[in-house]
């Protein structure tokens, strides 16, 4: 990382400049920043993120029900891609009409996806449903929320360190700048006959 280079200008040097100086400074403010402030928001971003998340859950494991469904037939176009959630992405869904009995007490009938290899008539099944029978996503479970969090967590310290190093880049860029802006400055005051012979003289 350059950031750490930069540390190296604070050697003794007798070439060393003012704006060397600053940029070891900038150097060492960054490396802090990257190893001690973006870890602290990401594990603060990550707890954040963990606390909506398993709420979140406790909500959803509350609001949803797994009921059992029954086929009533099969419907056409039944092959359905794989469930995201669903344990292997190779987990083929078929979509039949099915009746189920929300958790109100309700009868209901609808299309319905399900696991089963080849469904019958008569053939039962778990779907998950709100208070009222109607059909939703399984809820999330407190793994993949924690995983979830975690992410979150992680990817907000490399953001930090990221726009960190980022911030050190510019400045130092600007300070290059103006470093060659100064040299052009000089040379222009050099004038034209510099290194002529008899120049100065």
């Amino acid at each position: 990382m350059r950031a750490i280079r930069g540390l190296w200008r604070w050697r003794r040097n007798p070439l060393r400049r003012a704006t060397d100086l600053v940029e070891a400074w900038v150097a060492l403010v960054a490396l802090l920043l990257i190893v001690v402030a973006a870890p602290v928001l990401g594990s603060l971003v990550g707890a954040a993120a963990q606390d909506a998340l398993q709420r979140s859950v406790r909500q959803q494991q509350h609001d949803r029900h797994l009921v059992t469904a029954t086929v009533v037939r099969k419907l056409s176009g039944s092959l359905v891609e794989p469930d995201p959630d669903a344990t292997s992405a190779h987990d083929t869904r078929s979509r039949v009409l099915a009746d189920w009995t929300a958790p109100d007490g309700t009868r209901q009938h609808g299309a319905a996806l399900t696991a089963l290899k080849s469904p019958h008539e008569g053939d039962h099944f778990g779907v998950w449903t709100d208070g009222h029978g109607l059909l939703t996503a399984r809820p999330l479970d407190s793994a993949t929320a924690t995983t979830h969090a975690v992410l979150a967590g992680f990817g907000a310290t490399l953001l930090t360190a990221g726009l960190v190093e980022s911030a050190r880049k510019m400045i130092v860029w600007r300070m290059v700048r103006r470093r060659y802006a100064r040299w052009d400055q000089a040379w222009d005051r050099a004038g034209p006959d510099w290194g002529k012979a008899g120049t100065g003289s």
